[in-house]
This record gives structure tokens, C-alpha cells and sequence, in this order.
């Protein structure tokens, strides 16, 4: 059985138990509070573990590498929802230690592409739609650095008011133990 499947089997367990009932909250995070972080697997446990987080407290925003690259990207999106309808008025930004998003590359994935089917034809279009593949596949080199870089793009954001707090961190990927950047 495939793991899609295995994991339908499992949510109809899961709700015929009821196993959701602990989980109830709505939508506006208790604690007024969203987390921008990376989508790397150590973190989906031990992120709102080590911050103390619970269901329904905080919105959390994940992507390789918990950036945001452009003023205008989804977690950006994400980010204005937030504070907008969902009333955030603090935002962490919590990049990780043994980052695979550092240093990724386009070069790296370029030559994953062909293996797996790509043709440069079809990024070569990509391209000529305005795509600058280069920028958008790049990791980060530092990550102290890249978690100024996106506290800053998010504190200087025209809509993001200054009475929002956003603030930058360093997770270890195995205690959770938080360091500040400034």
C-alpha cells in the first residue's frame, strides 16, 4: 500500500475515534503570534515543542529555509493574512541549524531536473516568462545572515504597520535551543 493510502486509512480511524477533539480551536492564533521557519522535518515536532507552542496558539509558516525571498512571495502573503484578518501582531522568523537550504543551488537542482525529466527547452520557457530560475532555487550561504535579511525585508514590508514586532532566531535542529540575531 502506498503511504497516501495508508495515511487515509489512518484519518478514518482518526475520526471515527474522534482523535481531533483535542485539536478544536479556531482560526485566530491565542497568542497573537506567527512563526515564519523552515519545512525541514526536524522541526515539525520540536519547533512548537521548544517554543511551548499548542494548537491553536501561533501561526506557523513553513518553506525551504523560512524565507521570505521577495516582498511579494507566499510567505509574505502569508504573513499580511496574518496580521491583517488573523490578528498577529508579533512575528518570529526561526531559521535552523544544518539548513539544507544552504547553499542550494540552481546548478544542483538543474541537473536533478534532467535526471528526472525536465528538459532545458522547458526551463529555457520558464525563463523567457520572466523567471530568474537562478534567484528563485538559491539557498543562503550564512544563515545568521539570512535571517537578518528576512527580518528586515518583513519590518521594512509598506504593509506591514510598525507597531508589528518581528524578531530573528536560530533553532538547533536537535535541543531546540534558541538563538536570537540581530
Amino acid at each position: 500500500m502506498k503511504m497516501i493510502d495508508q495515511i487515509i486509512e489512518y484519518n478514518k480511524e482518526f475520526v471515527a475515534n474522534k482523535g481531533y477533539e483535542q485539536y478544536i480551536t479556531d482560526k485566530y492564533p491565542d497568542k497573537k503570534l506567527a512563526v515564519l521557519s523552515c519545512m525541514d522535518t526536524r522541526l515539525t515536532e520540536l519547533l512548537p515543542a521548544a517554543l511551548g507552542l499548542k494548537n491553536g496558539d501561533a501561526k506557523i509558516i513553513k518553506n525551504a529555509g523560512g524565507l521570505v525571498i521577495s516582498p511579494f512571495d507566499s510567505a509574505m502573503r502569508s504573513l499580511i493574512v496574518a496580521i491583517y484578518e488573523l490578528g498577529v501582531q508579533q512575528v518570529m522568523v526561526v531559521a535552523h541549524s544544518s539548513c539544507g537550504a544552504c547553499h542550494m543551488s540552481y546548478d544542483h537542482f538543474h541537473h536533478e531536473m534532467l535526471a528526472r525529466g525536465v528538459t532545458d527547452q522547458t526551463l529555457n520557457t520558464i525563463r523567457q516568462c520572466g523567471i530568474d530560475l537562478n534567484q528563485w532555487l538559491e539557498g543562503f550561504k550564512d544563515t545568521p545572515t539570512s535571517v537578518r535579511k528576512t527580518v528586515a525585508t518583513i519590518k521594512n514590508h509598506p504593509l506591514v504597520p510598525s507597531d508589528v514586532e518581528v524578531r530573528g532566531f536560530i533553532i538547533d535542529s536537535v535541543t531546540g535551543q534558541l538563538e536570537e540575531i540581530s
